[in-house]
């Protein structure tokens, strides 16, 4: 980047940096990562109604609050972040690079929301789901983004960890614990989320390199980060067999599991033999789709199975079978 764009940006950043903006409500929601924080109140949810009894309003009311912790989380990194998102084509048009936002508002906003969630998902549930989701917006933003994220190649394999405990949160909610069950829904997201993320990464690695950040294509090379890709995905695949293997999920789920598995090591795979041009790049933008799309099955069959029951749900699969069976008959 030249000194001149270097200076426009700096320019940009420290405009932006206090006083207050004209930003809109549609600006700040910006702010919270509605996507991200989608996909948060998602899993939760599967590890509240993996929890038995669970009251609807209560529910209701602490998938609220874990929303807004999740929420809080993002718009405390993207104030943090407000620099290199300046610089990278991905995140210039985010509300503080535009100008659309404060850097002081956007703080503000963070930390209010940060402390009302935890407040208000401790006084409706328990406090360790407080804790809990205290602990995920604090890893977050301190040991990933102020940390990690500009420190270490290995800055997603650990900062991932964030991500991977609203199961937790969501269970606790209604527990007041964590369970063996929901160690290994953690563990599923947990070791997602590095070839998902490296995929996206292979892609956007000049990116990063302009912002200055050590993602492992600009630390150590295309080629390492398409084999560490395969290789977390032969780790994924057989960990997210765990729930039928354990008994807390039923054969709808192992069926998933297996079929969209085989679909992520296809895609690992061909990452890891395609590299070079329009092939790598269709090759890694098709393992990023397709794993968004591979863990939203896993966590919405669980999520089914979870509230149908497994009874019912391996009776309707027999029923379906006997149905078959004459109908080929």
């Amino acid at each position: 980047m030249s000194a001149v764009s270097d200076s426009i940006v700096q320019d940009s950043i420290g405009q932006s940096q206090s006083g207050l903006s004209n930003g809109t409500a549609g600006d700040f929601f910006a702010l919270l990562k509605p996507r991200v924080m989608s996909l948060v109140v998602f899993t939760a949810l599967v590890g509240m109604m993996l929890a038995p009894h669970v009251n609807p309003v209560i529910g209701f009311a602490a998938l609220l609050a874990i929303a807004v912790g999740a929420g809080a989380s993002g718009c405390l990194n993207m104030w943090y972040d407000a620099d290199i998102d300046a610089l990278m084509r991905r995140t210039v048009k985010r509300p503080i690079p535009a100008g659309k936002v404060t850097r002081d508002e956007a703080l503000g906003f963070g930390l209010t929301l940060s402390i009302g969630s935890v407040v208000t998902l401790g006084l409706i549930t328990n406090w360790v789901a407080a804790g809990l989701l205290a602990f995920t917006i604090f890893f977050y933003v301190v040991i990933y983004s102020m940390w990690l994220k500009r420190a270490t190649a290995q800055n997603i394999v650990i900062g991932g960890a964030a991500g991977a405990f609203p199961p937790m949160i969501g269970y606790a909610a209604v527990t007041g614990t964590v369970s063996i069950e929901t160690v290994v829904l953690f563990a599923i997201i947990f070791l997602w989320t590095p070839p998902h993320f490296w995929a996206l990464a292979l892609v956007k690695s000049d990116d990063y390199r302009r912002a200055g950040i050590p993602m492992l294509p600009v630390v150590a090379g295309d080629d390492h980060t398409r084999l560490q890709i395969l290789i977390y995905t032969l780790i994924v695949v057989p960990v997210a067999m765990l729930p039928y293997a354990m008994g807390f999920a039923g054969l709808p789920y192992a069926v998933t599991a297996s079929v969209t598995g085989v679909m992520m090591l296809v895609l690992a795979w061909r990452i890891f033999t395609r590299r070079e041009g329009e092939a790598a790049r269709k090759a890694a933008f098709g393992m990023f789709g397709f794993s968004i799309l591979y863990l939203f099955l896993l966590y919405a069959v669980l999520l089914a199975e979870f509230m149908v029951g497994h009874d019912r749900v391996a009776a309707l699969g027999a029923f379906a079978a006997r149905f078959l069976t004459g109908a080929a008959s």
